[in-house]
Formats: structure tokens, sequence, C-alpha cells
């Protein structure tokens, strides 16, 4: 009886671990799926990346708890990805983080490009880093 005991503490230990660690993840955006605007969260707990999910225009937005020279807003891509013809709707872009933090792959969720997309604290290292062609 003692060893069936044992044996279920055990067991009841392990999925509890294993619970704990899947929800170390950042949280995902989704709180209005519609909106003209999102964030979206980094690994990094400091950084998120602002979408204008119309355009596909991104910001890194940096937030500090005491210091306000480390509150900061820089671009990620100014450039408007939608042809001039096409109409501008909410919704259109979204981002997928990767397995690299800084990575994430930024889709037009209409025609269906991609792109790279790369945040940093360097101003060489940010930006979007190509477009992901279909063959």
């Amino acid at each position: 009886m003692k060893r069936i005991i044992s044996l279920l503490f055990a067991v009841v230990l392990v999925v509890s671990c294993i619970a704990q660690s899947s929800s170390s993840k950042p949280p995902k955006y989704s709180e209005n799926p519609s909106a003209k605007f999102q964030l979206y969260p980094t690994q990094n707990m400091w950084n998120f990346i602002k979408l204008n999910t119309q355009t596909g225009e991104m910001w890194q937005v940096q937030y500090a708890i005491n210091d306000n020279s480390n509150r900061l807003g820089v671009v990620l891509n100014d450039i408007v990805l939608v042809s001039a013809g096409d109409e501008k709707v909410n919704g259109r872009f979204t981002l997928y983080p990767t397995e690299n933090m800084y990575t994430f792959i930024l889709l037009d969720t209409i025609d269906g490009r991609c792109w790279q997309v790369q945040w940093s604290n360097q101003s060489s290292n940010r930006g979007i880093v190509d477009r992901i062609y279909d063959f």
C-alpha cells in the first residue's frame, strides 16, 4: 500500500513539474485579433513588437521600471507592405515567433506573403531581414 501511494505521489509530482515548465513561454497576444495595432511579446521581458495589422509597419517597444532612458520605441519597418490598389484591412498582418528569440515571421494573411523580422537593441541588427519567397 505504501508503495502505491509513493508511486502515485511521484506521478503527481512529475506532472506538476511538466505543467510548470510549459508555462514559462511568453503569453500570446490575441486580445483583439481585428484591432489595427497589436503588441506581440518577445522572450525578452522588456521588449514587445507593435504591429500595424493593416500595413505591416512595426516598432520595437521597450519599457523600463525605474530608468526613463531605457524606455524606447524604434522602427523595425516603416514601409507599407500593402500595394497601392489593395484595401487596408485590420488583421491583415500578423506575427509568429520562432525558436530564435529575436526573430519573428510576418505573415500577410490575405495573399500569403511572408517576411523574416528581427528585433535588436543594436540598430544594425533590427528590421525586416528579407522576404521569404514561395518556391
